[in-house]
Order: structure tokens, then sequence, then C-alpha cells
């Protein structure tokens, strides 16, 4: 047995097993930084001496070598010559005693070790120093050997080695046919000029040896796919492979009817995810993907939300809030996977897309003739965007900024008629902790700022009917303001409900009750107890294990409240309650963990009925960890991912 070991060192230490346990043997010198990664081409060096074993080492040198391994020889020609003498020399500082064990070094190119078999027996194999591969213009991350199932009828392939580096490329290097055997670089993927984000920093091929897969720092999976045709000739093309978030995700939110889904990240992007519908083999199919990465920013991003299907708000750690239209290829991506036929009369006015200038924070449309976008603009919508279409050319083009906060923006809340727009700000003051609203046709402020607050608001929430504005802050209180006739919002109720901050809030899809969550442990159900709704009741309180850091309501055959509430240690918890009772509320399903993420939950959303599978519930959530989930309610109220 054999192990390879590199650490923070340019040299790669070959270890031997013998009686006493793993034993240095040989060093592998001729790297010039720390080696990254070693890859053998198979997993058996002793059990059959007539074949050769090959070791890739990647470097952050940029450099691959490749190691042979094979038996050692007995020279049987007679030697003459000065030439010969020293040639015999050097190999008889390979010769070991009878029994001896390890390794040596006969010269900067050929070392030889012993190997004890599985028998006992001793057998000495030579390690010489093969190919150089040159290519990578960065470290070197990742190797990885191409082993492809073969029925005893078809012909070894050639070799082929997979390498990824973070100069943002993966290369595939194989031998040529010509006898002198000559590694070269086959087939290049990714970037082909300079590291972008980072690079990758792994790779590997699939199982049947007809993909290769690499990932990078930006949490994202590039996947490439070969065909062969014929006369055996290797096609290879980019397919949709896993994307997401690799920063904690603070905000969500459903589209209107309840289509797609837009979440918002630490990571500093927005992305929309939805369902890719397809038939194959006469069976309907339908998996997510991330359809379009609208906002690509230099703040973190604290919260999306929608005014209509096709445009959105955002806000992040800046002062600004954003708005954004969809540009026409994300419209005719919607169209062309089957997510939903939406209707734009304006299909044909949106910009072609979108791009960010150099040192700049705003997407500005795209002229007509970008070539960037005009032939993915020409060509039908098949699959979902690869990780370089979405890195580029599926932002959305800003058409507004909303001012007026002193600090950098934290909460977010639309009406639901898209009329209203309505945003708060981090604060330690009263005079800060207000909501300001604007109208979303002139993009002006509506009214007065909404004051009340002492700390930062963590929550904005409209009725159903758009009547009531509620709020949460970190000040352990919940305000309530009502519509007015000549235009605004005026304070009507306040409760100090928590003894600890208030995560979140969420109105009954009725809008006769709504429910705050608190660091406390607590959920409690509130309602109006007066027609003035000037006095509101905490009818019912929840008792938790962990403190409730979001919550949503939905509504089951109009007859049944359902309440998800999400806890700092990422576990989730359904409650019910009859319409008619609405202060008593029973645990229906503690959802199974394995389905969940592990870190703080920081947003749950049910989706919009409309577009659930029949007999069931979907509600989805953000995390901490960085993942966004979406989890099926099956009518026997078990959960599904």
């Amino acid at each position: 047995m054999v192990m390879a070991v590199a650490a923070t060192e340019r040299v790669i230490r070959i270890f031997v097993h013998t009686k006493d346990g793993f034993t240095s043997a040989v060093n592998l010198e001729g790297h010039e930084d720390w080696v990254r990664c070693l890859a053998f081409d198979s997993a058996d060096v002793s059990s059959n001496v007539n074949e050769t074993l090959t070791l890739a080492s990647g470097s952050q040198d940029g450099y691959i070598r490749l190691w042979v391994f094979k038996p050692k020889t007995e020279t049987t020609n007679k030697q003459t010559g000065l030439d010969d003498v020293l040639a015999a020399f050097e190999a008889s500082l390979g010769d070991f005693a009878e029994g001896e064990e390890g390794g040596k070094r006969i010269s900067n190119r050929s070392h030889v070790l012993a190997v004890r078999s599985d028998d006992g027996s001793i057998k000495q194999f030579t390690i010489t120093f093969d190919a150089l591969l040159v290519g990578h213009e960065n470290h070197v991350t990742a190797l990885s050997w191409r082993h492809i199932p073969k029925t005893p009828s078809e012909t070894a392939s050639p070799p082929t080695l997979l390498s990824s580096s973070t100069d943002a490329s993966l290369i595939l290097w194989s031998p040529t046919d010509s006898p002198t055997s000559i590694w070269v670089n086959r087939q290049r993927f990714g970037d082909v000029i300079g590291a972008k984000a980072g690079g990758f920093v792994g790779a590997l091929w699939n199982s049947t040896g007809d993909e290769v897969m690499g990932w990078g720092w930006n949490g994202c999976w590039r996947r490439w796919r070969c065909v062969k045709d014929d006369a055996g000739k290797e096609t290879w093309t980019e397919v949709p492979a896993i994307t997401g978030h690799h920063e904690p995700v603070k905000g969500l939110a459903w589209d209107p009817n309840g289509d797609y889904i837009i979440t918002s990240s630490l990571d500093q992007t927005t992305r929309i995810f939805g369902p890719w519908r397809r038939t194959a083999e006469n069976n309907a199919i339908e998996t997510w993907h991330e359809l379009s990465r609208p906002q690509i920013h230099g703040y973190d991003l604290i919260a999306p939300d929608f005014i209509n299907s096709l445009r959105f708000v955002s806000v992040g750690d800046e002062k600004v809030a954003r708005v954004f239209d969809a540009p026409r290829g994300f419209v005719h991506t919607l169209k062309g996977l089957g997510v939903t036929a939406v209707q734009s009369e304006t299909e044909s006015e949106r910009p072609i897309g979108a791009s960010v200038p150099p040192l700049g924070l705003s997407n500005k449309a795209a002229v007509e003739d970008d070539e960037t976008f005009r032939e993915r603009d020409t060509q039908p919508v098949t699959v979902p965007p690869c990780e370089g279409e979405l890195a580029s050319t599926t932002l959305w083009p800003e058409v507004e900024k909303l001012f007026g906060h002193g600090y950098e923006l934290y909460a977010l809340g639309i009406s639901h008629s898209g009329s209203v727009v309505a945003t708060a700000c981090k604060s330690t003051t009263a005079e800060h902790a207000v909501i300001r609203l604007y109208d979303s046709e002139t993009w002006r402020p509506l009214g007065e700022p909404l004051a009340g607050h002492t700390l930062t608001i963590t929550r904005i929430a409209f009725s159903p009917d758009d009547r009531f504005i509620l709020s949460v802050s970190r000040d352990r209180t919940w305000r309530l303001f009502e519509r007015q006739a000549e235009g605004g919002y005026q304070a009507v109720a306040a409760e100090k409900g928590h003894a600890r901050i208030i995560w979140d809030s969420a109105w009954s899809k009725v809008g006769d009750l709504f429910a705050t969550a608190g660091r406390d442990k607590l959920v409690k159900i509130w309602q109006s107890i007066d027609n003035t709704c000037a006095k509101w009741k905490a009818i019912a309180t929840i008792k938790l294990e962990e403190a409730a850091t979001a919550v949503d309501f939905t509504l089951v055959q109009d007859s049944r409240h359902l309440l998800s509430v999400g806890l700092e240690n990422g576990n989730v918890a359904i409650y019910s309650a009859a319409v008619n009772e609405p202060g008593s509320w029973s645990l229906d399903l503690a959802v199974d963990p394995s389905l969940l993420p592990v870190e703080q939950i920081h947003r749950i959303a049910w989706r919009p009925r409309q577009n659930v599978p029949a007999g069931s519930s979907q509600f989805a959530i953000a995390s901490e960890e960085g993942s966004v989930r979406i989890i099926t309610l099956v009518p026997s109220m078990q959960a599904k991912t």
C-alpha cells in the first residue's frame, strides 16, 4: 500500500505500508509552491505489477506534474564505457537488501521504493517524473482522473485528467497518439482569460465519465456534458447545474401569482428561482432552477418584494431603495421554460437587458444592438440559464431610486395592490425609527413618515385589504397604522407585546388577526376587541423551545388558519386553528429537521394558493446558512422538499 501526502510545502511525501505502519519512503520534488491536490489514476499499486500507476500533483505554482510508478526491471545488458558505468552505479543506488522496505532517491527524476504485497513478498517500483502540464494561469486547486465503466468487448480509452484552477478554468489533459505520447490541453471550460469571482476551487467527473463539474467560491456549480457523434468525436456543451446563494439569505417573497420566488442575500445578489416544466418520455417533469440574477450589487441586500410580477423593490445596507423592471429576456425565459404564460402588453418595449457600468451600482438598460444580448434575444429558451449567463446577462434595469432615510435600510413592505411602498432604516433613536411611504405611480413620498418606534423596525406588513400597516421593532413593541381617506396612514394602536426583540409579524389571510414573533420564545396572536380597531388583545400565546424569528399565515379550505413558525435553530413548526375559534391553536406538525436548515430562519412565506398542487400547501424559507428551501405539506400533514 502506498500513500501520497502533500502539505503546506513544495514536496510530495510518499509513504509505504510496512509491518510497523506507514513509513516515509521518498520525497518528490519539483513544484515551486505549495502542493494543493493529488490524484492517482487507480486505487491499486501493488496487486498487479504489470501495470503502471500515475500520480498527478497540482500546485499553487500553476503547474501539474505527472509521476509514473512502475515495476522495477533488472538490467541484463553488459555495461561498457564511462556513461554505462555511471548509469549502472546510479541504478545500484536503488538496490534493496533482502526484506528491506521503504524508498530511495536515485536521481532528480527517478526514485525507487519497495512495497510489501498481500502475500508478504517485497516488490520494487520506480517513480519517475514523466510530464509537466502547463496551461493554468493561477493556482491549481483540484485534479480528477476519468474512469469510464467498460464492458469486456470495449477497448481502453486514453487516460484523461481534469484540473481546476483559480484562474476560473477547467482543463482536460490527454496524451497524444504519437510514439512520444505528449500530454496536451484537449478541452478548456469556464473563463479562458483571467480569474473571475475566485475561480474554481474543485472539480470532478460524474460516474459515467461524460460530464465534468466544477464549483467555486461564489456558491455555484458549473457543468459540461460530452456527446459523441458516430465518428467518436466529442462535443462538450454547458448544461444547467446547481446555483444558489453563498451567504445568509435575509429576505424572500413570492411573486403575486406564486409562480416564482425572489430572494436577497448578504452575498450582495438578488436571485429569482422558478420551476422548469417539461415533458420527457410522456412524463411531466418539474424541477426548480435559478431563472435570473436581477441585481448584483456592491452592498449586502436585506429584503426584496414585488410590486407586480415584472417589477420589484429591494433594500440593502445603503440609504436607498431601488426599483427594477424585468427585461425582455426574463419574459422569454418564463414562457420558454413553462414557468407561467405571463402576458405583458409592453414586452416588445422592454429593454433587451441590463448591465452595470464600471465603478457603478445602478443597472443600466442595454441598447438594442448590444451583441451581448442580441443572440440570446433571438433564440428560443429551452433550458434554464447557466452560471455564465446568470452572472452577466440576466440583470434587470433599475428604473427608480427611493431616498429619504438617514441610515441603512432594514425593512421593506409593499401593499397588496402594489400602489404603496414602505421602508424603514436602522435606528437607535425615535427620530429615525420611522416608516416612509412612497406612491408607486409617481415615486413621491406619500403622507408624513409614520413615527412611534424608538429602535430599528424589523418588519413591515400590510393587511390583506391594505387598510392597516403593522410594524414591529427592536424596541419590543408593535404599532398599527390605518389608511386615511385623504391619503397616507395614521397611528391607531400600539402595544409592548414581548419581553425581547420582535423579529417578525404577519397578517392572517382573513385580515382579522395578526401574529408577532419574538426573541422571548413566544408567538402571540392578536385580535381587535372594538370596532375602532384602537384596542387589540393577545387572544393566544404559543410557547416555543427557541426564539421565534419568522412567521406567516395561510388559509386551508377557507375554514382553518395555518401558522408556520421559523425558529432560531432552523426548525419549523406548523400550528392551526379554526377560523371561528382563533384563540385555540394546536401544533399540527414539527417539520422533519432533515428537510430544514441548521441555522436561523430569517423569512418564511406561504405560496399563494392558485399555484399550489391540489390538496397541499407550500412555503419557502430563507436561512442563515445560505439556503432557500420550498417545503410541501401533503394532506396527511407530512412535509417534503
